[in-house]
């Protein structure tokens, strides 16, 4: 029988396997590849360089100063911005080309290095050209011109420009930085919620700047004291301008500035309570810009003239159930015929996500893509070739591959072979993709592949991880069964150690179901990252069935699916994971009187319904980091499932947990960071509050010290620790 797998190593990052290379990215002419790793498998990574076009060469690091070994050394700034990227990674973190220059940017807490001399591959030739430092304070959202020659950043809330070459002096743009105010940084929902990381966009030429001003000083303060820090006095702070559902966001303007400064020129955006989702400069000149409606069941593409800030509608989306925002608008460079540049688009209309071809007035030329699947993202554009490159669920929603269609119009051709999940980067040519694929059977691989077919032309070598063996990790398997309304649905079944004595098809094995539940994530693929699920691995190995399942309103099933939690959220999720029990107890895969649930975030939402919803399915939960009413959260996020607190009422009300407490009669856990700033710890304490007045005993784990995404290793370890044995105490 294998060995009980450790808390220490449930908790250890990266996962088994895991600690492949990231950020694959390619230089101007497709000719080297960058990427960040770490030989040592932890999660300190750095900077690796290989060049192509040598056959017979091997990746070479570059070394570089200033990249932090410890959290500790994150000023607040980067620690905010890492928790909105999820980001747990150390050392060097991020390295992004210029477009179409010989430049690097290696961003650090200590302040952000531009690279020169790695176009040809070779590290020993790469020097810092321009290190800007934190000494002025914090360099935030530093951002390349197209030719590497300027970088602009945000410091104390405005943008500066400062040439890469070192000579001349740093020139501040904008002005009205200070409290409340920020110009060119992505404001907190825009991180959050809308996948815009960003608030500075160079022009193509890099002589302007579009950027936006966030103007928050009318939005409350929401404050989060550090119970947990040491000292004398009174515990330390931090003020954050939180957007609750149905309250006030924030003024986002979109201006434009010479590079080598000068006045301002503000777009017009329409309506001042809309959201700025996506902005892109055209090949000639004009911006576009991408602007949701509050409520976000419509969405207009504007074209902006920079000169005057008029604004010209190209095309509209609507949706009776919500619009989700994609990176896939691509302005094609070369004229198409009668001189006009069109564009790339896609489009959820038909209920899937698929990709067009648009004139560049926004009338549909014609649809590339058709059918009851979804595209999942526009990878890349070869205009000479006349093709766009893809990835998506057409071979299975279980699976993401690559894919080609000619921009004429044609069939969809794959160019994955291997089952599983393809991560890919496009070269910018259109020749070369990076794929980092893996299987539930095999761990994460990383190849560069011709687009002519699909060959893999370079394999990135990293080798085993001991730890997969040390393991003996056994992969769930991928299984279908009916949902509640009879909706085909797909889990992830990690069957019980036989040896562990409890499934020797006389005592029927506890169950523990792992939810996450809500839309915009999907769980069940055929990935090593379902195989390294630690806690699951953990529980079967100490007797128990572990059962994962995406219920309607998760992702990649097109816009039906996950509309069913439209203005009701906590009820089909709710349904759907009883159906999953209820099969797995037909097929044998549990006890019907020991049955747990646990999750995180929305998941932890779904363990404390199912609690509460289902106490004849489910004797006991943990609840990690839960939303426990939808009028705590944020705008973006939960006015679009749910619209606003004041337009439905009632759906608020029953989709709170608050509302069915009184339901639960199994055991409780429920976990949260003191300092979570996401899903605030006032949530936990609002259900604490009904669940006294209800009289419903709990258990309750905090941690003064994390935010919503546990960093420290110790502070995992001893979750795991208490989390596996509160659901094997109260599954015995």
């Amino acid at each position: 029988m294998p060995t009980p797998i450790s808390f220490e190593e449930v908790a250890r990052r990266p996962l088994p396997g895991m600690a492949v290379p990231q950020q694959l990215a390619f230089g101007p002419d497709d000719r080297v590849l960058t990427y960040l790793h770490s030989p040592e498998r932890d999660l300190v990574r750095r900077l690796f360089v290989l060049d192509l076009e040598d056959p017979a060469s091997e990746p070479e690091e570059v070394a570089l100063e200033g990249a932090v070994t410890s959290d500790a050394e994150l000023s607040h700034e980067e620690m905010l911005r890492r928790e909105r990227a999820r980001e747990l990674g150390l050392g060097v973190t991020s390295a992004i080309w210029a477009d179409k220059g010989d430049a690097l940017m290696v961003p650090s807490p200590d302040g952000v290095r531009v690279v020169h001399g790695l176009a040809e591959g070779k590290a020993r030739g790469a020097r810092v050209v321009l290190a800007v430092g934190t000494g002025d304070g914090p360099v935030e959202d530093p951002r390349l011109s197209p030719d590497g020659s300027q970088l602009a950043f945000v410091r104390h809330g405005d943008v500066h420009v400062v040439a890469t070459s070192g000579e001349g002096p740093v020139v501040r743009l904008t002005d009205s930085g200070g409290e409340g105010v920020s110009n060119g940084l992505a404001e907190y929902v825009a991180q959050e919620e809308m996948d815009r990381d960003h608030g500075l966009w160079w022009s193509p030429d890099g002589r302007h700047l579009a950027y936006t001003e966030v103007d928050e000083r009318h939005v409350p303060l929401f404050r989060i004291v550090h119970q947990g820090a040491a000292g004398p006095g009174g515990p330390p702070f931090e003020d954050h301008r939180y957007p609750f559902a149905g309250e006030a966001n924030a003024r986002v303007r979109l201006g434009v500035v010479p590079a080598a400064g000068g006045d301002t020129v503000w777009m017009d955006l329409g309506p001042e309570d809309r959201y700025l989702a996506r902005v892109r400069w055209l090949p000639d000149g004009a911006l576009v810009a991408e602007v949701e409606s509050r409520d976000q069941t419509s969405l207009e593409l504007v074209r902006l003239d920079p000169a005057s800030g008029e604004a010209t509608v190209l095309l509209e989306e609507a949706s009776e159930v919500w619009l989700n925002l994609s990176d896939d608008f691509r302005a094609l460079e070369r004229p198409a015929a009668g001189g006009e540049r069109a564009f790339l688009w896609s489009s959820e209309r038909t209920g899937f996500r698929h990709l067009e071809l648009r004139a560049g007035d926004g009338s549909l030329v014609r649809v590339l893509t058709e059918g009851a699947w979804t595209v999942d993202a526009l990878e890349g554009v070869d205009e000479e070739g006349g093709t766009a490159f893809f990835t998506g669920t057409r071979d299975g929603a279980t699976e993401c591959h690559l894919y080609a269609v000619a921009l004429d119009g044609g069939p969809v051709r794959r160019l994955s072979p291997e089952p599983g999940v393809h991560d890919v980067t496009v070269g910018r040519s259109g020749r070369l993709a990076a794929d980092r694929f893996s299987s539930l059977a095999e761990p994460p691989r990383v190849v560069v592949r011709s687009l002519a077919d699909g060959a893999v032309v370079r394999t990135l070598e990293v080798g085993e991880d001991p730890r997969i063996a040390e393991l003996e990790l056994t992969p769930p398997e991928i299984v279908s069964l009916a949902g509640a309304d009879g909706t085909e649905l797909y889990g992830l079944v990690f069957r019980p150690e036989p040896a562990a004595g409890v499934a020797d098809g006389v005592r029927l094995p506890p169950l523990v179901v792992h939810v996450y539940g809500g839309p915009q994530v999907q769980v069940v693929q055929n990935s090593w990252a379902c195989t390294v699920m630690l806690r699951a691995q953990a529980l079967r190995r100490l007797g128990c069935a572990c059962l994962a399942l995406d219920n309607r309103g998760s992702s990649r099933r097109g816009l039906a699916f996950e509309g069913a939690v439209r203005h009701d959220m906590g009820h089909v999720e709710v349904d759907d994971q009883v159906a999953g029990v209820r099969w797995a107890l037909d097929h044998g895969l549990g006890d019907p009187a020991r049955v747990a649930v646990n999750g995180w975030s929305y998941g932890g939402y779904m363990s404390l319904l199912c609690l509460a919803r289902a106490p004849q399915v489910f004797t006991a939960a943990v609840a990690g980091a839960p939303v426990t009413h939808w009028d705590g959260y944020d705008t973006h996020y939960t006015e679009r499932y749910m619209g606003t607190p004041q337009e439905n009422p009632d759906g608020y009300e029953q989709s709170s947990v608050m509302a069915h407490a009184a339901g639960i009669r199994g055991r409780l856990l429920l976990v949260h960071g003191l300092l979570d700033e996401n899903v605030h710890f006032r949530h936990t304490a609002r259900l604490i509050d009904r669940l006294v007045a209800e009289r419903v005993p709990y258990s309750l784990l905090v941690f003064p010290d994390e935010r919503h995404m546990p960093r420290r290793m110790e502070d995992r370890a001893f979750m795991e620790e208490q989390v596996v044995g509160f659901l094997l105490e109260s599954l015995a």
